[in-house]
């Protein structure tokens, strides 16, 4: 048997299976019940100085990072 067919093979198979797998995976952790703070946050940084102008250079910021 070639290596090419037997790639191929292995793509069509078991590879398949392994990136299906990986990608219910990886929906399963973004809609996690845990996660959903998380994204808010992420999501309202560009309003968090909505109201107030940013700190300036000199002064550490007041409001909570993306990072923690």
């Amino acid at each position: 048997m070639e290596l090419y067919t037997l790639l191929r093979q292995f793509a069509d198979s078991w590879m398949l299976l392994f990136l299906f797998t990986f990608f219910i995976g990886v929906i399963v952790w973004a809609f996690r019940p845990g996660s959903t703070k998380a994204y808010q946050d992420t999501a309202n940084i560009p309003f968090r100085h909505d109201d107030a102008p940013a700190p300036s250079q000199g002064q550490p910021a007041a409001n909570k990072e993306a990072r923690a």
